[in-house]
């Protein structure tokens, strides 16, 4: 397996990752059960006769006081279930605005336009074969792409593309999802009432008012969001406008260092006088540290991806095919329209716009990627499902519904065929040819601040390597202490350059700090690295005595040790590189960056091996670049 090969599939772990890239990972493991509950639908409607149309059709009512709701389960599925399922998308594509790539607003423009035009030019195909037809209504269920079928697929068939093709892709796909939530806001709403509809924006202005003033309790906001979707349902709006709504609403961040030192006072409070009181401080501490968009987030992504996506397909998919149906639809308009929107216009349009933005920008704007992963994201985007489905069943009557979702499923096979064999055709390119293709050759955004200084920074390894390994640590963390072997099998390559930043966490590790500074002070006499090495195989034992010890044993002047411990010169290295911390937004130890990016994800040796190597191959690209 050639490098590019190991770095397109490195295995994503859970212990730690971007909220992204948790989205991901969610979203792609969600497909399976997604594409099941779509076969379920399939052989339930076509092995029960009329059972699966009369138990979707049952009618489920909700009566509060004179207020009474009459939904079937279809309906309460579409428009109440599915409303949680545009909550997770809204928080999604506010982590990446918050967190993400996006953070550079330069970066959206691409996959923005992208995704608007993916969108227009299936439409055009789909009203180029229906225009004055039966069908024509349904134009909306031609222009959507489902994003938790196109990332679970692509994981599948395209399992050479980087993470970030799935990024470029995961974006297009949210701009997709705003812009079909306002078209059926717009043109599949019938009968819009005003006084319900300026209830459900007062009330979310009020939401948005206690999220600003910093209330964290999601009970207290759940009777507003509540009443948020009621008041669209009445509207005459479909409702799942209203989950997208509060999920850009909630912002993401990652949890400032100060905030947890916080907590850990106030669990230490609990740990020294276990009350009620104090466990319910401590919780609340807690829980103050996650952004109200984290939280969300961990309670609604899997519910969604694993429940409630899956209903809906079993609720929606299911169409009854026989031979006299299947020669009608393939023949009709409806049907190639949906097809060919899908499987021509969605590629056309992603890769169409990119290489034109980035012609016309002159490169200045272009993607994060290579033509590649461009193209086959562009193929694997030609899949409709959720919303297409959504929108089908507001827009059509039988039989171009069932026709509409004949092609949708249609498009679902070929667009899978297609990006295979586009995959299939670029792992054969040359090893460099395939390295562009598939990575590009943008600059990647630059987390780590300031960077490294050879001067200042205490650095191992050569200084022409090509690849920048920089840790913050804590010499009595333990996770440090099981990375640090980690590190040492990586220091075996020769053209990685090794960088330590310490980040002693005194709230939780009360040695941390004495032991830096003892790291600093031995530094000062030209033994930095082996009394580090030395530190991390005794991390039991950091008390002052133990470290005088420690400096005796590396021949350090041992008075002079002690008495530069305490100079301002060592713990004003350690101050700079908390500051720096702070500034790159590291919060935990350890945290690893690798050539100024974040690395997000689990620091065994296989997983930064295959890190680094990406890093190197970017690295050669950009000095070719030059």
């Amino acid at each position: 397996m050639s490098d590019v090969d190991e770095i397109t599939t490195t295995r994503w772990t859970h212990r730690v990752a971007t909220p992204l890239r948790a989205f991901l990972s969610t979203e792609a493991g969600s497909a399976g059960v997604l594409v099941a509950s779509i076969v379920a639908a399939l052989i339930w409607a076509n092995m029960s006769d009329s059972s699966y149309e009369t138990v979707w059709h049952t009618e489920l009512s909700i009566q509060f006081a004179d207020q009474r709701l009459d939904l079937d389960l279809r309906e309460w599925v579409n428009s109440g279930l599915m409303t949680l399922f545009f909550l997770v998308v809204g928080l999604e594509a506010r982590r990446e605005f918050d967190l993400g790539d996006l953070r550079d607003r330069r970066r959206f423009v691409l996959p923005a336009l992208a995704g608007i035009v993916g969108m227009a030019l299936p439409i055009s195909i789909f009203l180029a074969i229906n225009h004055g037809g039966p069908g024509a209504a349904g134009w909306g269920a031609a222009m959507s792409t489902d994003t938790a079928l196109a990332l679970g697929l692509l994981a599948l068939v395209g399992r050479h593309i980087p993470v970030q093709a799935r990024l470029f892709l995961v974006t297009v796909s949210v701009v997709d999802d705003v812009v079909a939530l306002v078209v059926i806001a717009a043109a599949y709403s019938d009968d819009i009432r005003v006084g319900p509809l300026l209830l459900a924006i007062g009330i979310f202005i009020v939401t948005l008012v206690m999220i600003r003033v910093g209330i964290h309790s999601g009970f207290i906001y759940l009777p507003f969001c509540v009443v948020i979707w009621g008041a669209t349902l009445a509207s005459g709006i479909d409702p799942v406008v209203s989950g997208l709504a509060i999920g850009l609403a909630a912002a993401a961040y990652t949890p400032a260092r100060g905030e947890l030192e916080q907590a850990s006072d106030l669990f230490r409070s609990f740990r020294e006088q276990p009350t009620p009181e104090l466990a319910r401080f401590a919780r609340v501490g807690l829980l103050r540290t996650l952004s109200p968009n984290d939280r969300l987030t961990r309670t609604w992504s899997g519910v969604s991806s694993y429940l409630i996506v899956p209903l809906f397909g079993l609720a929606n998919a299911g169409i009854f095919i026989d031979g006299d149906f299947l020669g009608r639809a393939l023949m009709s308009k409806v049907t190639l329209g949906v097809f060919l929107a899908y499987v021509v216009g969605k590629p056309v349009a992603i890769a169409g716009t990119s290489a034109v933005v980035s012609w016309l920008s002159r490169g200045r704007i272009r993607p994060g990627v290579g033509w590649a992963s461009v193209l086959g994201t562009g193929t694997i985007a030609g899949m409709g499902f959720t919303v297409s489905f959504l929108i089908a069943n507001l827009a059509l009557e039988e039989p171009e519904l069932s026709e509409a979702k004949l092609g949708l499923l249609m498009a679902i096979v070929a667009a899978s065929l297609i990006t295979w064999a586009v995959f299939a055709l670029t792992n054969r390119l040359p090893k460099p040819r395939k390295a562009v293709a598939l990575l590009g050759d943008v600059e990647e955004i630059v987390d780590l601040i300031p960077d490294v200084d050879p001067g200042r920074d205490h650095v191992r390894g050569p200084a022409d390597a090509s690849v920048t390994l920089v840790e913050y640590g804590d010499f009595q963390c333990p996770y440090c202490g099981r990375a640090e072997p980690v590190v040492r099998e990586l220091m075996t390559d020769d053209d990685l350059r090794y960088v330590w930043r310490h980040l002693p966490l005194a709230d939780v590790h009360p040695q941390a700090q004495i032991a830096a500074q003892a790291a600093e002070a031995a530094g000062l006499q030209g033994k930095f690295w082996e009394m580090h090495d030395l530190m991390f195989t005794r991390q039991d034992h950091l008390r002052i005595a133990d470290l005088i010890k420690y400096a005796g044993e590396l021949g350090l002047d041992q008075d002079k040790f002690h008495q530069d411990m305490m100079l301002p010169e060592c713990a004003d290295h350690i101050t700079a590189d908390l500051e720096s911390a702070d500034l790159s937004g590291v919060s935990g130890t350890p945290t690893f960056f690798i050539n100024g990016r974040r690395h997000y994800g689990a620091y065994d040796v296989e997983t930064l091996q295959l890190a680094i190597r990406t890093a190197r191959i970017r690295a050669k690209i950009a000095a070719k670049r030059r």
